[in-house]
């Protein structure tokens, strides 16, 4: 008689047990639908800052170009989304009987606007001498 009372007392526990598990479920998938979000833009960042690298270190090499041509380096240009600018400072020193013209040329590669999630930018410096 005693085991029949206690059955029947306990008719809704498995729905709550049940509803729990489904919460927690709930839970855990929208946690891991969040991890894997965040873990993509990890990567697309990643990519994005490699390619801000290239692109500054590109604007040097362009810089080194226009110093052996006009002996100016200074400008800006645009590389696939990037705004990239191009600074560089000149120096002359004697050694001996050759002048020598060191350059020191710097460049900035700017994607998006800052404080924007998609901002990044990079800086690559080079010294030249001619």
């Amino acid at each position: 008689m005693k085991i029949l009372t206690i059955l029947k007392n306990s008719d809704g526990f498995t729905l709550v047990q049940a509803l729990f598990i489904v919460i927690v479920l709930a839970l855990l998938g929208a946690a891991m639908m969040r991890l894997s979000g965040v873990q993509s833009s990890t990567t697309v960042f990643a990519l994005q800052g490699a390619r801000a690298y290239q692109a500054a270190r590109s604007g040097v090499e362009w810089g080194v170009g226009r110093a052996l041509a006009s002996a100016t380096c200074d400008g800006n240009m645009a590389i696939e989304g990037f705004d990239v600018a191009v600074s560089c400072v000149s120096s002359s020193f004697d050694e001996g009987a050759t002048t020598v013209t060191v350059y020191q040329i710097g460049s900035t590669a700017v994607f998006g606007t800052y404080g924007s999630p998609e901002y990044i930018s990079r800086t690559f410096n080079m010294k030249v001498a001619f």
